[in-house]
């Protein structure tokens, strides 16, 4: 503990009036050195062929049926970790979500439905009822357009993430 003397006292109102006009320098300072994290996303695609795995980018034809593996990769080379951290894969259209496959380590899987607007475990719609009444239910998984994965655990820095879908090729 320590006691604030009336000289320390007015050098730091007058610290913290120039960091609070927004026009010195030593604002400028503390927001460039301040820790923060820097998350680089990369986003990988492969096509299932012939029991293997093609990079997407050595096949420019995909064919009806076939599957596309997504996988996204996320490094935090920044000096602190990344809180709360989410990432997004879309889900191209002409293609449809394989139902079971998003995959994360610690992480959780929510979907959307209205091009990632509203996420959700379980997305619904309204359905109507044989007596006229408006029911909920689950959206089929044809209608999901994004996928988010959700960390509980910060992204450490230094750390590296790795998420991944599938969709098939309508």
């Amino acid at each position: 503990m320590f006691k604030l003397t009336k000289k320390f006292g007015a050098l730091l109102v007058a610290i913290a009036t120039l960091t609070l006009t927004g026009a010195g320098f030593a604002q400028r300072h503390f927001m460039l050195s301040a820790p923060r994290p820097d998350v680089k996303v990369q986003l990988n695609a492969a096509v299932e062929r012939d029991a293997k795995l093609m990079p997407l980018e050595k096949s420019t034809i995909v064919n009806p049926g076939e599957i596309l593996d997504w996988t996204i990769t996320s490094e935090n080379s920044g000096n602190a970790a990344a809180l709360e951290y989410k990432t997004v894969g879309h889900i191209p259209r002409g293609t449809e979500f394989v139902a079971g496959s998003a995959k994360a380590d610690h992480a959780k899987a929510v979907y959307s439905i209205d091009g990632g607007k509203n996420f959700s475990p379980q997305p619904t719609i309204e359905e109507k009822q044989a007596d006229g009444s408006i029911k909920r239910v689950p959206a089929p998984v044809s209608m999901y357009t994004d996928i988010r994965y959700e960390w509980a655990d910060p992204l450490a820095q230094g750390g590296k993430l790795s998420a991944s879908y599938k969709v098939r090729v309508k």
